[in-house]
């Protein structure tokens, strides 16, 4: 059923709102006026900035708190959401914060619009009475990003985006481009923007094979820090693209001592090796679709090996494995979940 109802408490809205613009708010206004109480679900929480993911979950609650007015702030409540680049993961977290805040037995509406395949996420919560609303082609948050990260004069910019955006939205971008955090960001999109483009005359789109290095010992984890955009300045696990006559476990070994110098000897790496999981979600890599082999290696050494950054990684550390919680806003793509999977890091 897609009409609403009287005893509905509780709207939810989905979305990553990188930014929030106008068709964004014309499914908000559905919420507000299909429940009492609204909940915006903030995807894509806790993670590192990036050209896809330019905001954080306080920056999109505050963007997005300035379009309303003072009683509808007061109905309106945030629950920011990571990424778990597992499907029925991430749909138990949604659901889990959505009913703990609408309460037991509560009637809940699930407001969207089905435009791409990107709103498969609306056939997730069966349970939930959904809203339909129309879809809105009169604003796109990925040429809104283009927009903002690809200008020469931002004034112009914001001027010919002012029928895609609320008013107040519109000011904040204002502010917020003059963050140091826009020139890094813009310096990423062009990175990514040139990357595709040398793989457009591709007969078809192209699918990257990689493979990862985690290694533990001593209760540390390596890292490296990239050098590069995309992604500069954030920690990674050692990792790079497969040579075309490699096998996967040579090529993690081969790309773990490039970029960390990590001296020991292969068949020292080969046999504290633990397990290889394939890490394949369409969305991991801001590249394109990118297929990871990630291999977990146990030193089970009582001292941390020297290391030091090398090839394309400015820096190579041994982490606390007690730190890399406080360190999720700072990893590269999908990083914290693969070693929350090896580590049994809390997600």
């Amino acid at each position: 059923m897609t009409d609403t109802r009287p005893d509905l408490q509780l709207a939810v809205l989905i979305g990553r709102f990188q930014p929030f613009h106008n068709g964004h708010a014309a499914l908000l206004r559905k919420a507000l006026a299909s429940a009492p109480r609204a909940a915006i679900v903030l995807g894509s929480s806790f993670h590192a900035r990036s050209a896809k993911n330019p905001f954080t979950a306080d920056e999109r609650a505050a963007m997005i708190g300035v379009t309303l007015s003072e009683e509808e702030r007061g109905r309106v409540t945030f629950l920011p959401i990571r990424d778990y680049y597992d499907d029925q993961k991430w749909s138990a977290a949604v659901q889990l914060r959505v009913e703990a805040l609408a309460g037991e037995g509560a009637q809940i509406a699930l407001v969207g619009h089905f435009k791409d395949d990107s709103s498969y996420y609306l056939n997730h919560f069966p349970q939930w009475h959904l809203v339909a609303v129309a879809r809105d082609d009169s604003a796109d948050a990925t040429a809104l990003r283009r927009a903002l990260f690809e200008t020469e004069d931002m004034a112009v910019t914001l001027e010919a985006i002012a029928s895609e955006v609320p008013l107040a939205v519109r000011h904040y971008l204002k502010a917020w481009t003059l963050l140091p955090h826009h020139a890094r960001l813009a310096e990423e999109h062009a990175a990514i923007a040139k990357y595709k483009a040398e793989w457009a005359r591709a007969p078809y789109p192209p699918i990257f094979s990689t493979v990862d290095a985690v290694v533990e010992t001593a209760g540390h984890v390596l890292l490296v820090q990239r050098g590069a955009a995309p992604g500069k300045g954030l920690w990674a696990i050692p990792g790079g693209y497969l040579e075309q006559r490699e096998r996967v476990l040579a090529g993690a070994i081969r790309e773990l001592q490039e970029e960390t110098g990590l001296s020991l000897l292969t068949s020292t790496l080969e046999d504290a090796l633990e397990d290889v999981r394939v890490f394949d979600h369409p969305d991991r890599s801001q590249r394109g679709r990118t297929i990871t082999h990630a291999h977990h290696f146990n030193l089970r050494l009582d001292h941390l090996p020297e290391v030091k950054g090398a090839d394309d990684a400015a820096l190579a550390a041994w982490v606390p494995v007690a730190q890399l919680a406080s360190l999720e806003d700072r990893l590269y793509d999908d990083h914290f979940h693969i070693l929350a999977h090896f580590l049994r890091l809390p997600e």
